[in-house]
Order: C-alpha cells, then sequence, then structure tokens
C-alpha cells in the first residue's frame, strides 16, 4: 500500500477513535517524548542480549474475550514449539544488521512519487505521533528525516538510547533482519500463543495494587501521558516484570510485526496490511486499551511508525 494512503489511514482511524472514545480537554504536553524514571530504568535489564526462549507448543483458544471487530472470533490453534526473543529487537542490535550488511530502511529511501500527496512526502521520512491541537487535529504526521536512526525526525537520535526498541521499521525491514539473524519473524498465533503463557497468567497492564506490569499510556489520551508507569514514550526493554514463559514487554511498549496478512472478510481494506500484536506506550484505557494477547490491529507493510518494533523467533529446536 502507498505511504500516503496509508497515513491516511492512521489519520482516519485515529480521529474516529478520538471522536467515540477520547473525553476531557486536549493539552500541549508532548505524549511521545522521551522522559523516563529513573528509579523505573534501574530496574531494566541493562543491555540486552538477544536471548531465545524455547516455547513448548500446544492447543490453545486464541482471541478471546475480543473487543473490537477485527479481534473476533476466537479460534482453536494447534502450534508447534519455537523460539522466540525474550525481549523486542533493539536498537543496538537493529546497528549491528546495519552495519554488517549496509541496509537501507524504508524511511532513508526515496519514497515514490505519489499524485496528490504533500510535497513533504516526497522526501525519504516516516510517521510520528504528535499530540493534536485546535489547530491541527492530526495526531500522526509525516516527517523527513524520521528513521530508526531518529525516530522523531531531525533532532531526535537514538544516543543513550540504545536499549530501546527499534522503531521506524516496516515490516520489510524487520524481516530483512530476521533473515540476517537466520530467523524470521512470528505469526500471530505465535505471538499470542507466546503473550499468553498459559491460561492462569493472562498479562494485564497494571496488578490489582495497582503497579504498572507494562509500558502504557497513563491519562487522557491523547491530551497527555501522565508517565505513572516511569515513562512517557518507548522503554528499555525488560523494565517490566517477565511474563510466565519469561518474556519482556509482550504487552505495551511497542506494538510488534507479524507473518499474518488481514484475512478475507476482515474489516480491512483490501491493500497489503500485517497484523501486529500487543499495543504499545499510546494505548490507553480511554482509548485503543489494545494492551492485551487477544489484541490486534494492522498495518501497512511498507509504512513504519515510532511506536512499531518487533521480535524474532526460530522454529529449529537446537541452541539458539
Amino acid at each position: 500500500m502507498k505511504r500516503w494512503q496509508g497515513l491516511q489511514t492512521l489519520a482516519i482511524m485515529a480521529c474516529l477513535a478520538w471522536l467515540v472514545g477520547c473525553t476531557g480537554d486536549q493539552a500541549g504536553d508532548k505524549a511521545g517524548g522521551d522522559a523516563q524514571g529513573s528509579d523505573v530504568t534501574a530496574k531494566c535489564l541493562g543491555e540486552a542480549e538477544l536471548e531465545m526462549v524455547w516455547i513448548e507448543g500446544g492447543r490453545m483458544t486464541l482471541g478471546v474475550d475480543p473487543k473490537y471487530p477485527e479481534e473476533g472470533p476466537p479460534r482453536d490453534v494447534e502450534v508447534e514449539g519455537f523460539w522466540i526473543s525474550a525481549t523486542e529487537v533493539t536498537n543496538a542490535q537493529f546497528a549491528q544488521f546495519i552495519e554488517a550488511t549496509g541496509y537501507k530502511t524504508e524511511a532513508e529511501r526515496n519514497p515514490p512519487e505519489i499524485p496528490g500527496a504533500p510535497p513533504e512526502m516526497l522526501e525519504p521520512g516516516s510517521a510520528v505521533f504528535r499530540v493534536p491541537t485546535t489547530d491541527n487535529p492530526s495526531w500522526w504526521a509525516w516527517v523527513p528525516g524520521a528513521q530508526w536512526r531518529n525516530p522523531s525526525g531531525p533532532g531526535s537520535d537514538i544516543q543513550g538510547r540504545e536499549n530501546d526498541p527499534v522503531v521506524q521499521v516496516t515490516y520489510n525491514d524487520a524481516l530483512a533482519y530476521a533473515q540476517w539473524a537466520g530467523r524470521t519473524l512470528p505469526n500471530e498465533d505465535q505471538w499470542e500463543f507466546a503473550a499468553r503463557a498459559g491460561e492462569a497468567s493472562m498479562p494485564v497492564p497494571v496488578s490489582d495494587l495497582g503497579e504498572a506490569r507494562a509500558n502504557y499510556y497513563q491519562g487522557v489520551f491523547p491530551a497527555r501521558d501522565l508517565g505513572e508507569d516511569g515513562f512517557t514514550s518507548r522503554a528499555p526493554v525488560g523494565c517490566f516484570e517477565a511474563n510466565a514463559f519469561g518474556l519482556y514487554d509482550m504487552i505495551g511498549n511497542v506494538w510488534e510485526w507479524t507473518t499474518s496478512a488481514a484475512r478475507p472478510g476482515q474489516p480491512v481494506s483490501a491493500q497489503a496490511r500485517y497484523i501486529i500484536k500487543g499495543g504499545s506506550f499510546l494505548c490507553a484505557a480511554n482509548y485503543c486499551a489494545r494492551y492485551r494477547p487477544s489484541a490486534r490491529q494492522f498495518q501497512e507493510r511498507d509504512l513504519g511508525t515510532d511506536h512499531i518494533g518487533f521480535r524474532v523467533v526460530d522454529t529449529v529446536r537446537r541452541a539458539p
């Protein structure tokens, strides 16, 4: 799907959800900012390695308790055993891939000419979230120069944030990294099976005592993220407790690419979209609330954003 059409889709979906789900006034705070709580980051994994965790296969009903039309119906699946990375792929890990291969992400390439697209979309760049204002109600902007090294565009960088999940990567970029690493991306069934970690351990973003278990949006979206979980943007990987399988950030932080395409009959357009899972730091109780294993959303394969990353899998049972 053309990037311009994808950005339009993001904007339309956001505006519709805002009209339906948001209450409260907008504020000028930068919801996608870089604030981090030192008391929280002290508990993070530190310099993450691409540790792989073996998941025994099994049978499970996935897509349970759907909240949105595209999440259902529940379905029984049989999943073979597989390895999956304990964390999302980080900036540091992606940098190793770039250094070894010289690969250029899609956001760094000259986009194709798109009739009717604004001039800025003729330059390399990507989609960046921003807090809407009265003068500019759009949540998403095409920002020239936005790419994995500069997730919010010129003036932003990843220095000191090497352990954050890499973002501004398209499906194609993520798959290229996975293939270089000798692995692949998870399909939806594998991803959700791993996120569920057994029926008795359904992950939720906050404990009964009110302690954050994931990086998500506290406050009225999109006006202001209160950052009560310690973050108002992406968190370094592994800042919150792992699930019962030993996997970190399976909900919240950043959405994650899967190899599963939108199926016929699902309420999405016919253009090539792939399923992303897990929600992100932009998911709030009043909007999205997709920080659930069964949640799913659809994303154009050639459009990255500053809240989508990925992790990798391997189906060969051997030492990772």
